[in-house]
């Protein structure tokens, strides 16, 4: 079962509309109406922190969701979402050089993770108006992907399964979307859970 927080967003339903036809069982609660003790009893296989207004901090319980289950739980996150896993690992998010809302970018990414067996360079569709800021990044944090003009588009963790986006996969206009969400909640994630589990355990930030 994959968990989706919702953090107050009408794209929160185009994501989960998107993970079902993948054939996922989603379960949607709000950024502010569940508590960490109720996702340990849910036991959910997967989280999602959705996109949403405002900033990480305004995000309810996410930025304790991540910190909380980032060793147990596969977690991915979107926009809002993206930027609430560079904040809770200790980097900062910020002003966007401009905003970016309904505009096409093409990235260049890494190839893997979600990324795997996708092209280089790609098309995104981008509503943001906030960034990660790469001169607070952590360590424990890699970029996977970047806009044009070298913004960050993408984050991954470097030992655990988490990884963020700052764009929207599931916008008809993101090329290779669905095939963004099978790799992180089918071929990754599936492939790779047992290895996870064996490691975490000698794996700090």
């Amino acid at each position: 079962m994959i968990l989706v927080i919702d953090n107050y967003d009408s794209f929160t339903f185009n994501l989960v509309q998107y993970i079902r036809t993948i054939g996922e069982e989603v379960v949607v609660i709000r950024n502010d109406q569940l508590s960490l003790e109720k996702i340990e009893q849910m036991q959910p296989d997967h989280l999602l922190i959705s996109p949403g207004p405002g900033n990480p901090d305004s995000a309810g319980l996410c930025l304790d969701i991540v910190k909380r289950f980032y060793k147990k739980i596969p977690i991915m996150g979107v926009c809002l979402g993206h930027q609430v896993i560079a904040q809770a690992f200790g980097g900062m998010v910020i002003k966007a050089s401009k905003p970016m809302h309904g505009k096409i970018s093409f990235i260049t990414h890494d190839q893997n993770g979600i990324f795997r067996d996708i092209p280089s360079p790609l098309q995104v569709t981008r509503y943001h108006s906030l960034i990660v800021d790469e001169s607070t990044l952590p360590k424990c944090l890699e970029i996977s992907a970047r806009s044009e003009d070298g913004e960050i588009m993408a984050l991954r963790h470097k030992h655990y399964k988490v990884e963020g986006v700052q764009f929207h996969p599931e916008s008809i206009l993101t090329e290779n979307g669905l095939q963004m969400l099978l790799n992180f909640f089918i071929k990754e994630c599936k492939d790779e859970n047992k290895s996870y589990e064996n490691t975490t355990t000698s794996l700090s930030l």
